[in-house]
């Protein structure tokens, strides 16, 4: 049985810190530094070049992450626009974050005259590294969690943090430990294709991981029961997810060929 112990780390000079901001810090850190070896060992970039990335990937994906979630409920951010700079309240999404990330590499990849399809490749490599241990961050919030659960594994939920519906439950399945295994699983399977040097053409290696991820965030979505957003009773993220893969299988396919090789 799962039960988090606090959202709050500790105190300095009377400010807190909280588990899910140290938690995060050392996501984005660990996923940067293992993408920068990847790209200096197998992709012939020079080092620290994806430190120097990290800053646009952090800005735009933050920015990307918070448009994105503030799009999904703009009944609520309409009303009471102030709170959209409120981040500190909550409200982020991933596939925010991803589209944010990505107009972040393209401008660096821009400025730096570096090939950004490679540049793709080496951050989806780190990406799910990063994911994994970012998701302990849920955990200690109290967050991301599934439908009622029984199992030995079985997440304890304080009743502040239960939906509605759920107030008289306990235990909920642990969401989001479900996907820190599966996007550990997937930054291994992805590191091993990257060392092997299996997918010749560079930027395919990204479209593999979206799919592969999208597949993922399909299977946790169908778990949860706090999405933010539903579309004909189904959570907004499937229909993403769905889209995603279909959009990359699409190009994984042409550029296979190599009739519609992305210049």
């Amino acid at each position: 049985m799962f039960t988090s112990p606090s959202q709050i780390l500790c105190t300095i000079f009377g400010i807190k810190i909280y588990f899910y901001g140290v938690i995060m810090a050392l996501a984005i850190s660990i996923g940067v530094l293992v993408s920068d070896f990847i790209a200096y060992k197998y992709y012939d970039f020079k080092k620290e070049t994806i430190i120097d990335l990290a800053p646009y990937l952090i800005v735009f994906g933050i920015l990307g992450a918070r448009f994105y979630y503030c799009a999904l409920n703009s009944d609520f951010y309409l009303r009471f626009p102030t709170e959209i700079l409120a981040i500190r309240h909550g409200g982020i999404s991933i596939h925010g974050a991803i589209i944010g990330g990505i107009v972040g590499l393209l401008i660096f990849a821009k400025r730096r005259n570096l090939d950004y399809k490679k540049l793709l490749d080496v951050t989806a490599v780190g990406l799910p590294l990063a994911q994994a241990i970012g998701r302990w961050g849920n955990f200690f919030n109290s967050e991301a969690f599934g439908g009622p659960c029984n199992l030995p594994w079985k997440l304890y939920i304080a009743p502040q943090y239960r939906p509605i519906p759920f107030q008289e439950v306990q235990f909920f399945h642990p969401t989001f430990l479900y996907e820190s295994m599966l996007d550990f699983i997937l930054f291994i399977f992805l590191f091993y294709l990257a060392k092997k040097n299996f997918i010749k053409k560079d930027g395919n290696l990204a479209l593999i991981y979206l799919i592969l991820y999208s597949i993922i965030r399909i299977f946790v979505e169908s778990l949860r029961i706090d999405s933010v957003k539903y579309v004909f009773g189904f959570p907004v993220a499937i229909f993403v997810s769905i889209c995603i893969i279909i959009l990359s299988t699409i190009l994984l396919m042409f550029r296979k060929g190599g009739r519609y090789e992305i210049k």
